[in-house]
């Protein structure tokens, strides 16, 4: 019999406690490729000046309260932003909007300098010509394996209103699937 490690949470410690197989971190992503996933562009202010970085790990959690939140690796270039955040923009991308995601998803440069997007009056930058982005306050940022679980509780929201169907002229998600940038809209409905 083993001493219990105090030193992890419960998650880390049900984790530990498993002594069943468990995939290899490629064959894992590997699934997840073959996964659509919609993509934003997770946006903020720290110490004065605009951080944003590709998301397709935002999920809707609940309706009433509105939350929703996104995973974050721990080793993100943004991790350090986002963990002072009290506030965050999740701007939802359109399909034209690839090359922008590309931008925000590259280390080492100015995800801001080509401009193409605006501050709130609340400081939060706002993506031009998304199809719809959430300004929300960060209520729990939760250690899971070596990312963060971003919760965040939705305050404002600038959404098309109506059916799809009287949307025609607006831009369709943009939406990523195994490696690869894709649009939906009425010619891929079934």
């Amino acid at each position: 019999m083993t001493a219990e490690r105090t030193d992890l949470g419960p998650l880390e410690r049900l984790l530990a406690e498993q002594d069943e197989p468990q995939l290899a971190p490629h064959e894992f992503k590997q699934v997840f490729r073959r996964h659509p996933a919609g993509v934003a562009v997770v946006a903020l202010r720290h110490r004065g000046r605009p951080v944003g970085f590709t998301a397709t790990s935002v999920i809707s959690v609940s309706a009433a309260p509105p939350l929703l939140a996104f995973s974050l690796a721990s080793t993100s270039s943004s991790w350090p932003a986002v963990s002072a955040a009290p506030t965050v923009a999740v701007n939802f991308l359109a399909d034209d909007q690839d090359d922008v995601s590309a931008r925000f998803a590259t280390s080492g440069l100015d995800r801001f300098a080509a401009g193409g997007w605006t501050s709130l009056a609340t400081g939060e930058p706002v993506i031009d010509g998304a199809v719809s982005w959430v300004r929300a306050r960060v209520v729990q940022r939760t250690p899971v394996g070596d990312s963060y679980l971003v919760s965040l509780r939705a305050l404002q929201a600038s959404a098309p209103d109506g059916p799809a169907a009287a949307r025609v002229a607006e831009p369709s998600p943009l939406v990523y699937h195994d490696r690869t940038y894709h649009r939906i809209g009425a010619h891929s409905a079934l």
